[in-house]
């Protein structure tokens, strides 16, 4: 049995959709590819389990919807498995639509946040085959191909139709599945390349991803789909140490990475990570390879940032959404604006380059609270304590508590999925999304500080930071297109 694991092209006026491995969906005018770690998971295990499994990212490929479709004329797979979000789910279900009516035999799985949140919307509105839910379709995929050419009995999570009504195998269940049982990501089946270049987190390039656990150990915060959708909390579970340390050193005898970026919502701490930065020092991998990875504010002491800098991290991602308290309360973050600015300066006294991601558009925010974030933002980067910047407008999604809140208080101004995509607010609130463009563009523009331009310049000390730094201003500017105060919203009627 041959299985596709794909991203099928979406043609838009919008730009290139960010939806491989990303927690919050965007179009990008300056096109960034993510390594879709848990489809790459999937097609791995798939093919260790002995299925015949292709590759077809269309999205990464640059591939017009005619070509994609070629390219499965040509392989000829029996099944095909899709990953979707809240902001795509219309088009796919288009494409699920198109695909069917042209490959009549062609069995379809849908993944992803939304169709967890909500799988019978998509049953009832597209003719796809079967909806895994849950966040662990690597495991689930082999078990529904299983069950379909061995009888193997289904785990939970799986959504089909049965005759005039839909069927489900019972509520996901994430716990047993033992990641370390999971093989190493068939980086030549995943076509690695292609997700190597183009992504503004890699200073030294080729550079690609890990995932060392799944997905944040924290867990709560209520504007977050993956955890409360594909990981729900109490569901937290890592990679072994050990198990990082060896793809860590078969990424660099293998495929000559020099930077790897661990997508894991949260990186673990505690002995967790004090085992892997010794690992990284003992076995000289602090000496070949730049390390990079997500981490939350408050939780680590000038020690551990140093153990890493020491280990041979470099870029570490903080996802603050907020320079207000109310609003980090509200959000259920689970420290202060103190603890944000104090762990920036740890990591930057340790060596380490802070990125920060910012929100802009909280129905509780008014104007005042909105600049008191763009203020902060500005304020941490004169210091010297951030290195780059993320600003995006939120969005709530099914599945999340904010979402439930936003209908529960009516703060929905739409339901038409396509608007859910960060170029305007779907939440009612004091500011228009207008406003919370010129916001968003307002933290960017942070950047432009005379101080921030001289020390990034005086800092330069080899061609690749002359690289990073050029590349870091186009994507900047490609950030401020995103955000731009005029554009059009809403039903796409150049598409």
């Amino acid at each position: 049995m041959k299985i596709a694991v794909a991203y099928p092209p979406i043609e838009t006026w919008k730009g290139t959709p960010l939806l491989s491995q990303n927690r919050q969906f965007q179009y990008f005018n300056d096109a960034t590819y993510v390594y879709p770690m848990v489809p790459a998971y999937a097609a791995t295990n798939l093919k260790a389990h002995g299925y015949d499994v292709v590759w077809l990212d269309g999205i990464a490929e640059g591939w017009s919807y005619e070509e994609f479709c070629q390219r499965l004329d040509h392989e000829g797979p029996d099944l095909l498995m899709m990953e979707t979000k809240t902001p795509v789910i219309k088009k796919h279900w288009q494409i699920i639509a198109d695909l069917k009516a042209r490959y009549k035999d062609l069995r379809i799985v849908i993944v992803g946040d939304h169709v967890t949140a909500l799988p019978e919307e998509t049953l009832q509105m597209c003719p796809v085959d079967y909806i895994l839910t849950g966040g662990d379709y690597d495991f689930l995929i082999v078990n529904l191909l299983n069950h379909l050419t061995k009888g193997e009995p289904l785990e939970g999570g799986v959504w089909w139709r049965e005759r005039d009504r839909f069927a489900s195998s019972g509520p996901m269940v994430l716990k047993p599945h033992n990641l370390d049982d999971l093989p190493m990501v068939d980086r030549d089946l995943t076509r690695w390349q292609l997700y190597a270049y183009d992504n503004g987190n890699f200073k030294y390039k080729p550079g690609t991803y890990t995932y060392a656990g799944r997905d944040c150990w924290w867990g709560k915060c209520t504007f977050c789909v993956w955890d409360h959708t594909l990981y729900p909390p109490g569901n937290f579970r890592m990679h072994s140490p050990e198990r990082m340390l060896d793809e860590v050193g078969r990424l660099i005898d293998r495929y000559g990475i020099q930077e790897i970026f661990d997508d894991c919502g949260t990186l673990p701490i505690g002995a967790w990570l004090k085992k892997f930065c010794r690992g990284m020092i003992e076995r000289g991998y602090n000496k070949r390879v730049k390390f990079g990875c997500n981490m939350k504010p408050g939780h680590l002491n000038q020690e551990e940032y140093d153990l890493m800098g020491e280990a041979g991290f470099r870029f570490i991602l903080y996802g603050i959404e907020s320079g207000n308290q109310k609003t980090l309360d509200k959000l259920d973050k689970g420290g202060t604006v103190q603890d944000i600015e104090d762990s920036l300066r740890m990591a930057k006294q340790a060596g380490l380059e802070p990125h920060i991601t910012v929100m802009i558009g909280y129905p509780w925010e008014t104007h005042e609270d909105s600049q008191r974030t763009v203020d902060f933002a500005k304020r941490v980067f004169k210091k010297g304590y951030v290195d780059t910047l993320q600003g995006t407008i939120v969005v709530p999604y099914p599945g999340t508590p904010l979402f439930k809140e936003c209908k529960e208080k009516g703060w929905l101004f739409t339901e038409d999925w396509d608007r859910y995509d960060m170029r305007e607010s779907v939440m009612k609130n004091p500011i228009t999304s207008e406003e919370a463009r010129a916001y968003t563009q307002g933290l960017y523009k942070a950047f432009m500080s005379p101080q921030y331009i001289t020390r990034k310049l005086l800092s330069i000390r080899s061609m690749d930071d002359v690289k990073f730094f050029t590349e870091a201003a186009k994507k900047l500017v490609g950030h401020l297109l995103d955000f731009k105060k005029k554009q059009p919203v809403g039903t796409e009627a150049a598409d």
